[in-house]
């Protein structure tokens, strides 16, 4: 048995096991609350903008 056997049976193994720690560290509860606040920013109110303002809309005006 040489270098080379041991590093094809090591691989998959070691791919698998950094896999489930990867899965594990994003459904874990630490990341959740970050997760679930980078899903709103969307739906959050920017107290800066004026109410109709759009920027695309003047950016075509400037072209």
């Amino acid at each position: 048995m040489d270098l080379n056997t041991v590093r094809e049976a090591l691989t998959p193994l070691l791919g698998i096991i950094l896999f489930f720690c990867i899965v594990r560290w994003a459904y874990s509860k630490r990341s959740a609350r970050v997760y679930e606040e980078a899903a709103n920013l969307p739906f959050m109110d920017d107290d800066d903008s004026v109410p109709g303002e759009n920027g695309a809309v003047e950016q075509r005006k400037m072209i």
